[in-house]
């Protein structure tokens, strides 16, 4: 699976992983120290949850373009990575003064901000910054955001293990350290990149990447700058905005994890495990376990079919992601059908959702990560990866807005579309139906899809 790929892959793999140590430490604990905490309720929390996650992958497309047209990548993850660790440590002091409302409250939206900013500048560019080490034709593509993928997923296994252990012990006061987790390991990323983004993080003729534009640094604006897009280009454009466009609703229903699935697994899931309780936050461990163990094979596999000329084409591909989140939903929603909300299930079925969805997510994510890069003109990578993450953050908003009408036993019944949600099977069977109707449709644009890619999707 590594063999070939650059060093600089791995300076981008264990950057990316302690950054995504940071944030899903933080993620795992977000909705539980804001309902057990501050005493917030799910509707609240799950809309807090929304707007936070939205607005972290909004701000890429921002983070983006100040990278293509002033910064460049470089000094963009640097900043970055330090405004996160900062805003990690805000909530750090928002969790110390749990008991104060008046400081917490205030301290929490000023560390959610501070991390939103810091986002916007680092993930569009780390991710570009991948695809710019190979060759424009590189087939590695695939296997190399597939690899780095599984730096994104050690991040996130350790970190609900480390920051929900540390956090969500049961006593309130305990949270600020998750949080405090989450900020040294950012530190930690950063410090990774600045080390060896020198020597290591270099394209395919060994030129550094990441520098500010020529015309920043007294160059001057090249030809290429200049010359306008051909309809070429315009088309792999296009087809970059439709593959977001799908993701939203993939993403909506995927991230349900940090939202409902956290809630179902503090509420209502059997966490007893021979004499001890497992917290409810390292359940988000599982997806991320499961894709290290699987992202080898799936690298694998892309690049065993392609030798062949197998290798199924990105929205085909993206389409199979679909049909595994459907089924770990319905999976989900057969386990708790029929069930009284005062019963807890097994967490098997949980476990089973998770697995699934890591199935569906190696299919989706890294290969979308991949066209990107493959589909951008030069001069537009990180504006291009921040229009993928902008489809992240409409997603994760709309996540947040469908984790509001999770059914609480003893409150007015949600309504959707007229329809009240009265119970967890009818809530998980919206995924369902949600993931099955977006991965039929881009299943069957597949054709065209590929026709405006010109060979490169």
């Amino acid at each position: 699976m590594t063999r070939g790929h650059p060093t600089g892959l791995y300076v981008l793999f264990y950057t990316e992983m302690w950054e995504r140590f940071s944030y899903y430490g933080m993620r795992a604990i977000l909705v539980l120290y804001m309902t057990k905490a501050l005493m917030f309720d799910v509707a609240r929390a799950s809309t807090i949850y929304g707007n936070f996650t939205g607005l972290a992958y909004l701000m890429p497309l921002a983070g983006g373009y100040i990278a293509d047209r002033w910064w460049g990548n470089r000094r963009s993850i640097f900043w970055g990575g330090l405004l996160m660790a900062v805003g990690q440590f805000f909530l750090f002091l928002s969790a110390s003064a749990w008991q104060d409302p008046a400081r917490s409250v205030p301290l929490l939206w000023t560390g959610l901000g501070v991390l939103i900013a810091g986002t916007g500048l680092f993930k569009a560019n780390i991710a570009s910054m991948v695809g710019s080490l190979y060759a424009p034709d590189d087939r590695r593509k695939d296997s190399a955001f597939t690899i780095f993928y599984m730096g994104v997923n050690i991040g996130a296994f350790i970190s609900p293990l480390v920051a929900g252990g540390l956090g969500d012990t049961g006593n309130p006061g305990d949270f600020r350290w998750g949080f405090l987790s989450a900020a040294v390991g950012m530190v930690l990323g950063t410090i990774i990149f600045q080390l060896f983004k020198n020597k290591h993080v270099v394209d395919a003729e060994g030129k550094p990447l990441g520098l500010p534009p020529a015309d920043k640094r007294g160059g001057g604006r090249t030809a290429d700058h200049d010359k306008p897009l051909d309809r070429e280009a315009w088309e792999r454009i296009a087809v970059i905005f439709i593959l977001s466009f799908f993701v939203i609703f993939f993403w909506m229903a995927f991230e349900q994890a940090g939202a409902s699935l956290t809630v179902f697994a503090d509420r209502q899931t059997n966490r007893e495990l021979l004499g001890w309780t497992v917290p409810a936050s390292w359940f988000q461990s599982v997806n991320a376990v499961a894709i290290v163990l699987l992202a080898p094979v799936f690298a694998w596999f892309w690049q065993f079919l392609g030798k062949r000329k197998l290798d199924p084409s990105t929205p085909v591909k993206m389409s199979l992601g679909f049909f595994f989140l459907g089924v770990g939903y319905l999976v989900i929603a057969f386990g708790v059908k029929g069930i009284d909300p005062t019963v807890k299930v097994s967490m098997m079925w949980l476990i089973g959702l998770y697995l699934l969805h890591t199935v569906g997510e190696l299919c989706l994510s890294p290969i979308g990560l991949s066209a990107v890069s493959r589909l951008s003109p030069p001069r537009f990578a990180s504006l291009m990866m921040g229009v993928w993450y902008l489809a992240s953050s409409l997603a994760n908003k709309m996540a947040g807005v469908l984790s509001s009408f999770y059914p609480e036993e003893g409150k007015p019944a949600p309504v959707l579309l007229g329809r009240p949600i009265t119970n967890l099977h009818e809530f998980f069977i919206i995924f369902v139906f949600m993931s099955a109707v977006a991965g039929v449709i881009l299943f069957l644009l597949a054709r065209p899809i590929n026709k405006w890619s010109h060979g490169r999707a």
